[in-house]
């Protein structure tokens, strides 16, 4: 079973009064800047055991009465049509799913932000759906010589040329789809604003991770490392923290190169009108608590080492599709070993590795791609699947998971092969697809067919919930419809980064 590592109850008690306290300090009028993802951040919950995805929703619940939203997401990313990787839609849509989630939890939006906007045709196609569904859009430009620029950036041209979005609450929360949306221009252009109107207003920043109070190479902060390989972040002490206060503090390359310009810039724009003292480090502009939520350093520790592997992982398969460069690759692989970690490590590499050999062995004399699939339950049992004419390794996998979770021997078939077959020839006969084997989205719809006359797939199907959070590998790159049935799952998956198929183009 999983050890918890984090407290959450004390993460919000810790974090809620470090906001409140810091709003105190600028007149009432606070501009939060959230790094990381507002919700559904399993990044974090894989990390810390036992921290809440949806911990930073908890808390702005709790200081709902406080808080206004603002999104930002970056023209270019909508024109490009940027994926963000953990629900494999783009950012734009991402930023629809964020505005129904935060309704879902009663929290409304002021409005969304265009940032770096020059007119792009999908930006403003975006720009009309969100206006004509009744949700403010607001557009920010692009900033000659920004940031270095100081007069430039801080005047009626620079800073002053974006759309002011009205607020009304002392807390504005500015959060993204994803990384570099310009959550910080809109912080700073909104700031600019509201000293021109007189209103005391100042800056925060909410970022997870790096965790500040723990050490450079802690397995967490290495792990944050590991996630922001691609964009060639790093951690390192922060050095004005370390002069000033001579308390060593961690903090990332971005936010330390950018700090002597940014101090700048914000006392430009306050001119000297507000009574809080000015920030002598990074470290200073940020509130985030979360190091005083972890109640168990060894836990926390083995969870992030074995995220380095799943990160390693994901890379890898990406640098074999072409998406990443070699050197993330490389970047990992010396991450890994400063820590001392394997990809062996992870329990189920190896037992699907072995059943991609028992499936070679099985069907000695076939033509085709030999794969195998391991899952870890939550009590520590490993499960196996490999593929076969009729399914997929993914799909064998969950099928083989649901029956043992359901105490159903294994001499007793869940889904008919009767089904199976019609399926088979459904895809064979009539759609002309080039595989009749049942990947795990398609085995999914069959198994909820099967259970409406067969009680036992009934059972076996009710345990689907289980699985949620469960370690999953393959040593193949899944097909689109295992990679949906995965992803709707809710397993945590790594591959291989091997093609499943001889065929290129694979459906």
């Amino acid at each position: 079973m999983k050890k918890t590592g984090f407290d959450n109850d004390t993460y919000l008690k810790e974090q809620a009064s470090a906001i409140t306290e810091r709003v105190k300090k600028f007149g009432n009028k606070l501009y939060l800047e959230f790094g990381g993802k507002l919700c559904f951040d399993y990044h974090a919950a894989r990390v810390l055991p036992g921290y809440d995805p949806n911990v930073k929703i908890r808390l702005l619940q709790e200081l709902k009465d406080k808080v206004d939203i603002i999104l930002g997401i970056f023209a270019g990313d909508i024109e490009r049509g940027r994926v963000r990787g953990d629900f494999g839609i783009t950012y734009d849509a991402a930023t629809l799913k964020l505005i129904d989630d935060l309704r879902r939890w009663g929290l409304d939006v002021s409005g969304v932000v265009i940032t770096r906007f020059t007119n792009q045709q999908a930006a403003v196609i975006f720009k009309n759906k969100l206006e004509r569904r009744g949700i403010k859009v607001f557009l920010h430009y692009p900033i000659d010589g920004y940031p270095a620029d100081i007069d430039g950036v801080v005047s009626d041209k620079g800073l002053g040329r974006n759309e002011y979005v009205p607020t009304k609450k002392p807390i504005v929360v500015v959060t993204a789809p994803g990384p570099n949306s310009g959550k910080l221009a809109i912080c700073l252009s909104q700031l600019y604003q509201e000293h021109k109107r007189g209103v005391n207003a100042g800056y925060a920043k909410f970022e997870t991770f790096p965790i500040w109070n723990l050490p450079l190479k802690h397995p967490v902060n290495v792990a944050y490392e590991a996630a922001t390989a691609d964009i060639l972040d790093f951690n390192l002490v922060d050095p004005f923290h370390l002069s000033v206060y001579n308390k060593t503090a961690i903090n990332y390359n971005r936010d330390v190169e950018s700090f002597p310009i940014l101090k700048i810039i914000l006392s430009k724009i306050t001119d000297g009108t507000t009574e809080a003292p000015m920030y002598q480090s990074p470290t200073d502009m940020g509130v985030n608590r979360a190091g005083f939520g972890i109640v168990d350093d060894a836990a926390v520790r083995d969870a992030a080492r074995q995220e380095l592997i799943r990160r390693y992982f994901r890379y890898n398969s990406e640098y074999v599709l072409g998406i990443e460069r070699k050197e993330t690759v490389d970047r990992l692989t010396l991450l890994m070993e400063e820590q001392g970690v394997k990809v062996i490590d992870r329990a189920v590499v190896e037992p699907a590795r072995a059943a991609a050999q028992q499936a070679e062995e099985a069907q000695k004399g076939h033509d085709g791609v030999y794969c195998g699939a391991a899952l870890e339950l939550a009590d520590g049992r490993i499960i196996t699947g490999k593929n076969s004419p009729m399914l997929h390794a993914a799909s064998s996998l969950i099928l083989n998971a649901i029956k043992i979770m359901a105490r159903i021997p294994d001499e007793i078939l869940i889904l008919s092969p009767h089904i199976i077959n019609q399926i088979a020839t459904l895809k064979e006969k009539i759609l002309k697809a080039d595989a009749e084997s049942l990947d795990l989205e398609e085995t999914l719809i069959a198994l909820s067919i099967s259970a409406t006359t067969n009680h036992t797939a009934e059972l076996a199907m009710k345990k689907l919930t289980e699985l949620r959070g469960c370690e999953v590998h393959m040593t193949h790159i899944p097909t689109p419809g295992d990679d949906v049935g995965f992803k709707r799952l809710g397993v945590n998956l790594t591959t291989d980064g091997k093609f499943s198929s001889r065929n290129l183009f694979v459906t």
